[in-house]
């Protein structure tokens, strides 16, 4: 029993340790997280997007409820999963797009990536990026398609990212990529598992599938990119990718929940 509750208190503490670090959730016992916790706990990050595309459907759902049509419905669920991730992802797509496009070397990637400012090649990442997620949820159009497509995304999206952490190399020595370290065989295996479960359940065998080849496409051609480019990975790069993933799994979604199609 004693065995059994320490393994219980592991679980819940992984999970409670990827919703933290992906979301601004209050918690009244909240700890900074990073580090080893992090790599340790990167399996759960998949539930962490379940939890992100959950605030999402709700939202979709409440401003639907009151009457509003599905544009401007879809743009406030897009606002409300990046408010409640306080923008953690968008940065790194935008601090990515930014420095890869921007720099000549890689210390003046390096340097680029590290300025809060935005630039040219980061606004236009990040304008495709929400116009891409924000027309394929308002042409899904339907509430419960669009909850789904909101949950199997976010949690899809966030699957790749400890296989992406452990077989890429950081490029730096410090920054969170870098102080979390590689996860496990184990973690990046079952967020996988998580990752093909949330697209199963929610869009069906086929899809699934052919979500998972465009997730494994993405991962390798952004891992071939960032070594090419700086070397290996940083958190911001960890960040792009999500984004890059959560488009492709919300545009798969759009052809196959819009009732049109």
């Amino acid at each position: 029993m004693k065995a059994a509750g320490a393994w219980l208190d592991r679980l819940l503490a992984d999970i409670k340790t990827s919703v933290l670090f992906c979301t601004r959730l209050p918690f009244s016992d909240a700890t900074p997280t990073g580090g080893r916790d992090l790599a340790h706990a990167s399996w759960a990050l998949p539930i962490a997007g379940l939890v992100v595309g959950g605030i999402g459907a709700v939202v979709y759902w409440a401003v639907v409820w009151i009457g509003l049509p599905s544009w401007p419905a879809a743009a406030l669920a897009l606002a409300a999963t990046v408010a409640i991730t306080g923008c953690l992802h968008e940065d790194g797509l935008a601090d990515t797009a930014d420095g890869f496009g921007g720099g000549r070397d890689r210390e003046q990637k390096f340097v680029i990536m590290r300025d809060s400012r935005l630039g040219t090649y980061g606004a236009c990442a990040l304008l495709v990026s929400l116009l891409l997620r924000w027309s394929a949820l308002a042409t899904i159009a339907d509430a419960g398609s669009v909850a789904i497509a909101l949950v199997a995304a976010h949690a899809a999206a966030r699957a790749p990212l400890p296989s992406f952490m452990l077989l890429v190399p950081s490029a730096r020595t410090d920054g969170v990529a870098a102080a979390a370290g590689a996860p496990s065989r184990e973690s990046a295996a079952i967020a996988w598992v998580l990752g093909a479960t949330a697209l199963l359940v929610g869009l069906g065998f086929a899809e699934a599938v052919a979500g998972l080849l465009l997730l494994v496409l993405a991962t390798a051609a952004i891992a071939r990119v960032s070594l090419r480019q700086i070397g290996g990975q940083t958190g911001d790069v960890v960040g792009a990718l999500e984004q890059v993933n959560e488009v492709l799994i919300l545009l798969t979604a759009a052809v196959v929940l819009n009732p049109q199609t």
